[in-house]
């Protein structure tokens, strides 16, 4: 059988569309996926761009967050069945571990990973696919891939904030917008939203948070949160805009002595953060986070309940929809425009 994927031939090119890629025989603990929907993620972005680092997997698939219907499953594979509508994920879940593949077209071998979404068909390991919870739609469920395991995630799990907790949101990506979400659903008040684009500050109005701040100046900004926190800057900080300019920022706003700050994001490769070790042995902490350290079928399971519940509220994610074909136009206005969550239909 063959299948149509959008393939990453060269860095800092366009996506090649290849249209006779070979389904190969299923290995040990793979799953076989009809992709239907599929959503663009900044690291992606950043992998394309070549400032991920060295990339020597050149040719090879791309897309870490989808959703589809299993058609085959390989030997050993118990969690999914034909049949089943799933969503994937780059998080690790439950299953075996496959590992890497190959595909081929009659001009070359292509590499791919455990995961991956930017193809009508796609072979995925049994433990980057989860069951779309009952109720929810599959296009929709794309973002429990990525954004909201790792953002609500952040919160649910690494966090654990109380009802008294300051937390500052900085970026409102699908990540930073499953933050806030997660916010919500625990009727959390004390949050401040920063972003640099005012579309995406009306989004957290829509959610109900209306205390947020445009950054232009930092200090002014600085000035306005010392107001908010009553001089105490922020018990929690999650960054998630993918600057180090930013995770400094973040961090430089997160109070003294026992404050956190989270960050989930992809700067470039060769970028570094500077901190003041004073604001370490005050107290300040600092943390990386890897997919909010979650099992994507727990959280899935968890934020669809409320996101089912606030109908209105799910809608904010997402705004054009896109061919696979016309997918280097997707990617060019993901990166150039106010977007938060766009669904490319396989």
């Amino acid at each position: 059988m063959n299948f149509k994927a959008a393939v990453l031939t060269q860095a800092k090119k366009p996506l090649q569309i290849i249209n006779d890629l070979k389904v190969s025989k299923l290995k040990r603990g793979q799953v076989l996926v009809k992709v239907l929907h599929s959503a663009i993620c900044r690291s992606q972005i950043m992998e394309i761009e070549g400032r991920r680092g060295i990339d020597k997997y050149i040719p090879h698939l791309l897309g870490h967050e989808g959703a589809g219907i299993v058609e085959k499953i390989g030997n050993g594979v118990t969690k999914v069945l034909p049949g089943d509508k799933v969503f994937l994920s780059w998080i690790k879940g439950k299953g075996l571990e496959a590992g890497s593949t190959k595909v081929r077209s009659k001009r070359k071998i292509i590499n791919a990973g455990p995961i991956t979404t930017f193809s009508n068909y796609s072979i995925i390991s049994e433990n980057r696919c989860f069951i779309i919870p009952k109720g929810f739609p599959i296009k929709k469920s794309v973002i429990f891939g990525c954004a909201v395991p790792t953002g609500a995630g952040i919160i649910l799990n690494e966090i654990k904030p109380k009802l008294k907790d300051s937390i500052c949101v900085i970026g409102l990506g699908g990540v930073g917008l499953s933050v806030l979400m997660a916010c919500k659903m625990l009727k959390l008040k004390n949050v401040l939203v920063i972003d640099i684009d005012k579309k995406k500050i009306n989004i957290a109005k829509k959610l109900g948070y209306k205390k947020n701040i445009l950054l232009k100046n930092r200090e002014i900004a600085k000035s306005k949160i010392l107001n908010f926190t009553r001089n105490k800057y922020f018990d929690y900080t999650i960054e998630s805009s993918g600057k180090s300019e930013t995770i400094e920022f973040a961090f430089s706003v997160t109070r003294k002595f026992g404050g956190k700050c989270f960050f989930a994001s992809h700067p470039d490769y060769n970028s570094i953060i500077k901190l003041k070790p004073f604001d370490l042995i005050s107290g300040k902490n600092i943390y990386g986070s890897w997919g909010g350290s979650s099992d994507p079928q727990k959280i899935a399971n968890t934020m669809a309940t409320f996101f089912l519940n606030n109908k209105k509220l799910l809608d904010l994610y997402f705004s054009k929809e896109y061919k696979l074909d016309n997918i280097n136009h997707a990617i060019k206005d993901f990166s150039y425009k106010s977007v938060v969550k766009l669904i490319i239909n396989n």
